[in-house]
Order: C-alpha cells, then structure tokens, then sequence
C-alpha cells in the first residue's frame, strides 16, 4: 500500500475525504475520521474521536479495556491528549485494501459502540467479556493470569 493508493481507496469507500498524502479528514456514515501515514516507518492509523477523558468515570474506561480484549477487535480504545479514540494501527506496506475497508467500518463501529456494545464488528472474540467470578484460594488471586 502507499499514500496514492490509500487516498483512490478511501475516496472510493468513504463519504468524503480531504487533505494532503499522509494525512487525510474522513467523514464516513456521519463520523469524523482522520487517516495519517508515515512512508517512511512503514506506519498509519485511522482514527475517530470518541469523548473527552474527562467525562469519563472509571468503571466506563474499565469496560474499553475490557472490549479491546473481546470485542474491539482489529481496533482499540486508546486516550491521547484528553480524548478517547477509536484506533486501527498497521504498516502501510502490508495493508491490504480489504484491511482498509474492514478498517474504517470497525472504526467507525467501533466509536458508534463505545459505552454500549464497545464493538467494532458482531463478533465477540474469546466467548463472555465479564466472566462470572469465582471462588478462588488467596495464591490464585495473586496471579491472574491462571485465571485463563
């Protein structure tokens, strides 16, 4: 993939696209997006902002991280400068168009999603996203990773 071929992709796939190579403004089904590319490391990222940090309480940060485990899927709730994104991060060299095109829709999901289902497709990746408790010894609560 490179910038002019991404750019004829996401005007094809999105409502509207504007700015330079490298760093485009999306609109898609009434989300704003915002595509940014690094030829040069092999990087880019789409992303949409979601809400403000802080408007936030912790139980609600607790359950984005939680979905990026189950049902964020190929993106992820991240918080930069104040703001909750919906982020799908890859190298641009290896992305395919059909990654682009799954990319923006769970983007766009994923940020419609957040604070209700906080998916970014149906799926449900690794079964119930808030596993029932369980009595436990006081040696397995030390490692939770046994828990798995």
């Amino acid at each position: 993939m490179t910038n002019e071929t991404l750019e004829n992709l996401l005007t094809k796939v999105t409502d509207s696209v504007n700015g330079y190579s490298g760093y485009w403004e999306i609109i898609h089904r009434d989300r704003q997006l915002l595509c940014i590319t690094d030829e040069t490391h092999n990087r880019m990222r789409i992303i949409s902002p979601i809400i403000q940090t802080d408007s936030l309480d912790k139980e609600l940060l607790i359950d984005a991280l939680t979905a990026n485990f189950h049902s964020a899927l190929d993106v992820k709730y991240a918080n930069s400068k104040g703001v909750i994104w919906s982020v799908f991060i890859h190298p641009l060299k290896e992305l395919s168009e059909n990654e682009v095109v799954s990319a923006v829709e769970q983007v766009v999901n994923a940020a419609v999603n957040f604070g209700t289902t906080f998916s970014s497709t149906e799926m449900i990746f690794g079964g119930n996203a808030q596993p029932e408790k369980e009595e436990s010894t006081p040696t397995e609560e030390a490692s939770p990773i046994r828990k798995l």
